[in-house]
């Protein structure tokens, strides 16, 4: 019935929504029933194959045949006599003959990557209603944004996957692939939560928009939010030494404002002192040289103070701004004012290095910081504590990010979720007199997504220390997997 609808009521503006739930509501039973995916394919080559030229009827039934090529392909001699029917109507001079090419590059696309998890999205569906896709070897696009709050509108097909999707990003932007970097594509949260998906690179593009939409509904019933769409982000997720060396300036200018970001949200242990130098540094970058009015009142003129009080806003820790007087904003600006001044004829990519060398002063510069809570019994007295995990381990620190503990992750044993809790399990200190070791278990309470997102970053900071260090041909490998990604390991860390 679904499919009855959708071919043969008139697709108009006003109907396009009405459209999309009709494609979505048939596809999804197909891929539920896969049992019913050739009988698609028949029923669409039939209908096709019977109708007038020139009809709407015609071109709607070949866009549901569009929608399905990126979605799954039939089996057997089912796939044999597509292709046959394919080459047949395929011809540049017709709208017919397009969509049909359209859906040969679209099925040699799906066997070469694979079939598809979710039904389309709403901007997939669109897209192909309202546009013949063959004039578009990329028919789909979508901002990926950056943490300098610019973006690049990247083009995708309905099976791109991450890899292929980040290849023609990263050309496009002068950036190394993520493999050299330690970039990844993330995803906001439907909840609007501040949470974060890490991204597979074999997972499809066009499935990540549409189950993030699916969440949305799930999340929202009734509530139309039809225009919302996922959020994607390319920011550095893995900080390795070896990455240093072949930085490009843009991956340098993108890092200084990720870890501006961690130091205006209080992830990032700088004093007053030092916070109103970097955004004088970070203030520059964005704005060039601060325009000074002449005469004796420096900030007198509103364009410097509005501006001043957006790099603050901007660029200096939220928790030093946000409960000052307006005498007291008006104080820092002046502060902020005279250093940013000193930075005049400074060049951007010069402010830049000087930012991430003072950063990396930090032993723990580029560790991802969690807040937690120990769970006793805990070696911890701290009520609240921060898990610090980069490159060799994670440190448990304290509030003012002291570090309390560091374990590598040569000691750690186990790790993951534990009922709803993240647990770790180490061998850190030998017993007085003996060569062996004792196990020690450390338990933290923090939110289930977050302990997800630390148990799957432990993992792949783990997997780098293995890819470097080669195991010799006789010791064993063992296997773990974690969110769709094979993990090996030597003699190592094991999810629980």
């Amino acid at each position: 019935m679904s499919c009855q609808l959708f071919i043969n009521v008139l697709v108009e503006s006003p109907s396009v929504d009405y459209h999309t739930s009709l494609a979505q509501s048939a596809l999804q039973v197909c891929l539920t029933h896969p049992e019913l995916q050739n009988e698609m394919y028949c029923q669409l080559i039939k209908q096709t194959n019977c109708r007038t030229p020139h009809n709407h009827s015609l071109t709607q039934c070949w866009q549901l045949l569009s929608l399905c090529a990126a979605l799954f392909l039939p089996q057997q001699h089912f796939l044999w006599y597509l292709r046959q029917y394919l080459q047949h109507n395929a011809d540049t001079r017709t709208e017919v003959g397009k969509y049909a090419i359209y859906c040969q590059r679209s099925l040699e696309r799906t066997l070469q990557n694979g079939e598809r998890e979710a039904r389309p999205s709403r901007m997939e569906i669109i897209s192909i209603l309202l546009r013949n896709p063959y004039h578009h070897s990329l028919p789909f696009s979508i901002p990926v944004h950056f943490m300098n709050n610019t973006y690049q509108v990247v083009g995708f097909d309905g099976s791109t996957i991450v890899e292929e999707f980040l290849n023609t990003l990263n050309q496009r932007i002068a950036m190394r692939k993520p493999q050299l970097t330690g970039f990844a594509l993330v995803t906001d949260d439907p909840s609007g939560k501040d949470l974060e998906h890490c991204l597979q690179p074999t997972d499809k593009i066009c499935d990540v928009i549409s189950k993030w939409e699916q969440a949305l509904k799930e999340m929202h019933p009734g509530k139309n939010e039809g225009t919302r769409i996922v959020r994607l982000t390319y920011k550095k997720r893995l900080f390795l030494r070896s990455q240093v060396k072949g930085e490009t300036e843009r991956e340098r200018l993108l890092l200084a404002y990720q870890v501006n970001a961690d130091v205006q949200q209080g992830c990032f242990p700088v004093n007053k002192e030092l916070a109103l130098e970097v955004a004088a540094l970070m203030a520059k970058v964005e704005h060039g040289d601060l325009e000074r009015p002449g005469g004796s009142a420096p900030c007198g003129s509103p364009r410097p103070r509005l501006l001043l009080l957006q790099a603050l806003e901007r660029f200096y820790p939220k928790a030093y701004w946000q409960d000052c007087s307006a005498e007291q904003l008006s104080e820092l600006s002046e502060c902020l004012a005279v250093r940013w001044s000193t930075l005049r004829g400074c060049s951007a990519s010069e402010c830049v290095r000087i930012y991430l060398t003072v950063a990396r002063k930090w032993p723990l510069f580029g560790a991802k910081l969690f807040s937690a809570k120990p769970s006793p019994p805990s070696p911890f007295q701290q009520s609240q504590v921060w898990l610090a995990v980069g490159e060799d381990g994670f440190c448990v620190l304290d509030g003012a990010m002291h570090t309390l503990a560091s374990y590598f992750y040569l000691s750690v044993i186990t790790f993951g979720g534990c009922r709803d809790d993240f647990m770790v399990v180490t061998t850190q200190r030998a017993e007085p007199g003996g060569g062996k070791k004792i196990a020690e278990k450390l338990v933290f309470a923090m939110p289930k997504p977050k302990v997800l997102e630390l148990t799957l970053l432990m993992a792949s900071y783990i997997n780098q220390v293995n890819l470097s260090a080669s195991p010799a041909p006789h010791q064993p490998l063992s296997q773990w997997e974690g969110e769709g990604r094979l993990f090996s390991t030597t003699n190592g860390p094991t999810l629980l």
